[in-house]
């Protein structure tokens, strides 16, 4: 398979994403709504539909608050914005505490919206929901590694991976969700190497996001990367925008040409 040129011209689907395995990294980003999301269409082969959009949009503190009715709405609102990429569903917290509970959400997930994969964090104590959820036929990406919708039981967000014994437990995690079914990994906040050791080690793809340079794909919060979510900035966000600069810059313009009435002008009225 020959290195991505320009942008994407066909469905991206799970075959895809195995072909592109240590092959080609896979671009992955958030995306909230039709009109963002039909920015993203053809440029990325994923697009995750996060529980992130509570802290993002909804000015929570973290994502434990998301619900099934929000990320319904919100990924059907995504998948009339973009045609091309795969759209991951993010399970939220509450909507898998059980095997069943989990096979009857995703499939209300595939019934009524186009995402083609779902994702659950947690490592081998999620692997029967996993295996239930892939031998009914629903693509799962696993999440391991720093996991925020742990966040309060754990105490905080921290780097996972940094001992020996964190890493051995991580690859084993790894192994487990692969055995269980899993379609892709996504790991998260853990040291470079150990996740760079896990994607080696696995035959399915890995998307990374602080999580360095050797997973086969990263993701990013897009109010993050476009400098839109100012509340705070992760080590491993880059910013190829500063979206909240620019906005703010061209409300200013608006308002001082409202002010003194240059605006609407001739060429903006009937």
């Amino acid at each position: 398979m020959s290195m991505q040129k320009g942008p994407i011209e066909k469905k991206v689907t799970v075959r895809t994403l195995r072909r592109m395995k240590g092959v080609e990294p896979i671009t992955m980003v958030t995306a909230y709504d039709a009109l963002f999301a039909g920015l993203f269409d053809g440029e990325v082969e994923m697009i995750l539909v996060g529980d992130s959009l509570v802290m993002s949009f909804y000015g929570a503190e973290d994502t434990l608050g998301a619900t099934m009715e929000q990320m319904l709405y919100h990924t059907r609102a995504v998948c009339r914005g973009a045609r091309l990429p795969l759209i991951v569903f993010d399970m939220p917290f509450g909507s898998y505490m059980s095997e069943e509970q989990a096979l009857q959400n995703a499939t209300k997930v595939y019934r009524e919206t186009c995402a083609q994969m779902v994702k659950i964090e947690g490592g081998r104590e999620k692997a029967g929901i996993v295996r239930r959820l892939s031998e009914n036929g629903i693509a799962v990406m696993s999440h391991i590694g720093l996991k925020p919708q742990s966040v309060r039981a754990e105490g905080g967000y921290r780097i996972q991976g940094r001992t020996t014994e964190e890493a051995l437990e991580l690859m084993e995690d790894a192994r487990i969700l692969q055995e269980a079914g899993a379609t892709a990994l996504l790991l998260e906040g853990m040291q470079a190497d150990v996740a760079a050791k896990i994607t080696k080690a696995v035959a399915i793809p890995t998307i990374g996001i602080g999580a360095g340079n050797g997973t086969d794909g990263q993701v990013l919060v897009w109010s993050d990367m476009f400098g839109f979510f100012e509340a705070f900035k992760p080590k491993f966000v880059k910013r190829y925008l500063e979206g909240a600069a620019l906005i703010r810059e061209g409300l200013r313009q608006y308002r001082d040409e409202v002010k003194s009435r240059a605006f609407p002008d001739e060429e903006h009225s009937y």
